[in-house]
């Protein structure tokens, strides 16, 4: 599987894809700007309730704060590891339905809206609620209530000790402006984003990207560099030739395989930033399209995919799924933990003895959508290769990033892969890609369950919600593992590898922080240009 190494060094000989950028190197070196080189075609949100495409958020973090998060660089293994942003304190009633949030006061909102209150944070529970791309996951949240200008009590239909990493810090739940929100109008609002964080929007181009400029009011430490351009450049080689030629500053990594190897072999100074475990990447299975619709067919798809291969071919950034999450996450299940018919060793010839027991002793045809961007191509290619030895032959229909992925929302495709970053919370995955209530909708008005789990078939709804309702964290764990079990006997959903979500930068650009962890993005006030 040769997309690859030698593929990609001769497209990083072809200097005129460098023609994608207008900015002088010089310029770059010695200016007060960070510049980021975004793998997708343009933007689509910088409302953190509308983002549906990762690199959006890159801008979305700076411009926005939670009212808690882990530490830069990592992941909150543990409630306590949440640290104070725009709440000071908070407690937990005993039955872990009622979540009192004290504020941090004086914090104001970019661009002249006044100061944050208590208000404006039960609008926004309030809103990611009933509006957005969060709704499953704030599905729980009774209610939102302001008790005075700096304290906010949200309540829950059923207990969530787990609240601060379920919904708290999630994108949904970035604080915005009730004020700017109303005289902005919702779909303004959409690309005219007021927030509270260290830059503020400057401008947002539809085409080329998202500008931002230190707000000078930012309630904490300033940003240390003044600018921020989020650039928006989908084709590798222009990405890669604008960092090595110091056009930009960092840029999202090319996630196939060799192309860590020949970065460093170009300019073996750069850096390398690398999450761990990064991207959950995963492969829903249209349960409402034949032949899929047949237990029998994906049980043949899961034996005809090595999952290893998939990780290796990936090496440094893969690693290995072997449910749905990496066996270090809770709920930490490790290949001989499996029952011996739940292991899906790799075996072709199984592949065929099943298909053939399903009715098709010639194998299978059959259509699916792909992202043009390196990580999902690379994967999906990978897996086109490895399933064709027993017969099936996946036609990939390679297309635009942001395309994808509203093709996905509408219910489009056969055989969707998708990448998300997730924390050790396990519920989060099911939530958002199995549960039937996030089901995809043709109109685009469903959520992330492209395999149509739950109402196609029995799902996992009744387990998830018991552990949703757990108070003893065991008992919460338990149910996850029953919840990783029942879905390898059905395979709605199959574990293709984890993606160390991976930037490259040029040396002369420091965090500030190490990064160990957390999700495809990171904060950037802390950073120094040299």
């Amino acid at each position: 599987m040769t997309l690859n190494r030698r593929n990609f060094l001769e497209l990083a000989a072809a200097g005129t894809a460098l023609s994608a950028l207008s900015i002088s190197a010089a310029h770059a070196q010695g200016d007060d700007t960070i510049r980021i080189g975004i793998a997708a075609n343009n933007p689509r949100h910088s409302d953190p309730n509308q983002t549906t495409q990762g690199p959006d958020n890159w801008a979305v973090e700076q411009m926005y704060e939670q009212l808690v998060r882990p530490e830069d660089g990592k992941f909150a293994l543990t409630p306590e590891d949440y640290q104070p942003v725009l709440a000071t304190e908070w407690t937990m009633s005993e039955d872990a339905k009622t979540w009192t949030f004290k504020l941090r006061e004086g914090v104001q909102f970019h661009r002249g809206y006044g100061e944050m209150t208590a208000d404006d944070v039960a609008f926004t529970f309030l809103k990611a609620k009933d509006f957005g791309t969060g709704r499953v996951i704030f599905a729980n949240i009774a209610d939102a209530v302001a008790n005075g200008p700096y304290e906010v009590v949200i309540s829950l239909h059923q207990p969530d000790v787990n609240f601060l990493g379920t919904t708290v810090f999630s994108l949904n739940a970035n604080i915005v402006s009730k004020k700017a929100y109303e005289e902005i109008g919702v779909e303004k609002f959409t690309t005219d984003a007021v927030g509270t964080g260290p830059y503020e929007l400057a401008k947002y181009d539809s085409e080329s990207g998202t500008y931002l400029k230190r707000f000078e009011d930012y309630w904490g430490e300033p940003a240390k560099v003044g600018n921020i351009e989020c650039l928006y450049i989908a084709d590798t080689t222009a990405r890669t030739l604008a960092l090595v030629s110091g056009q930009v500053d960092m840029i999202e990594a090319v996630r196939a395989p060799g192309w860590i190897d020949s970065i460093l072999q170009r300019d073996p100074n750069m850096k390398i930033d690398m999450t761990v475990p990064g991207s959950f990447n995963t492969l829903h299975v249209n349960l409402t399209r034949a032949p899929f619709d047949n237990l029998l067919v994906r049980q043949a798809l899961m034996h005809a995919i090595d999952r290893k291969t998939v990780a290796d071919a990936l090496a440094p950034m893969g690693g290995v799924l072997v449910g749905l999450q990496p066996d270090f996450f809770p709920p930490g299940l490790k290949t001989e933990d499996l029952p011996p018919e739940l292991r899906y060793e790799y075996d072709p010839e199984k592949s065929k003895a099943l298909l053939a027991e399903a009715g098709f002793p010639n194998g299978v045809s059959f259509d699916a959508l792909c992202s043009q961007r390196e990580d999902y191509s690379s994967t999906m290619l990978i897996v086109q290769e490895l399933i064709r030895p027993a017969g099936f032959n996946m036609n990939l229909i390679i297309g635009d990033h942001t395309a994808y992925h509203a093709d996905n929302r509408s219910d489009k495709n056969t055989l969707a892969m998708h990448a998300s970053s997730y924390p050790p919370i396990p519920t989060q995955i099911y939530i958002q890609q199995l549960y039937s209530k996030a089901e995809v909708k043709a109109d685009g008005s469903g959520g992330g369950n492209y395999s149509h789990y739950g109402v196609a078939i029995p799902g996992v709804d009744a387990l998830l919600e018991q552990a949703l309702s757990a108070t003893d964290y065991d008992t919460y764990l338990q149910l996850c593992r029953e919840i990783e079990l029942q879905v390898l006997r059905d395979l709605p959903l199959i574990g293709l590898s984890t993606l160390s979500y991976t930037m490259v930068r040029n040396p002369r650009l420091e965090l500030g922080y190490e990064v160990e962890s957390g999700y495809a993005r990171w904060r950037l006030h802390r950073a120094t240009k040299a």
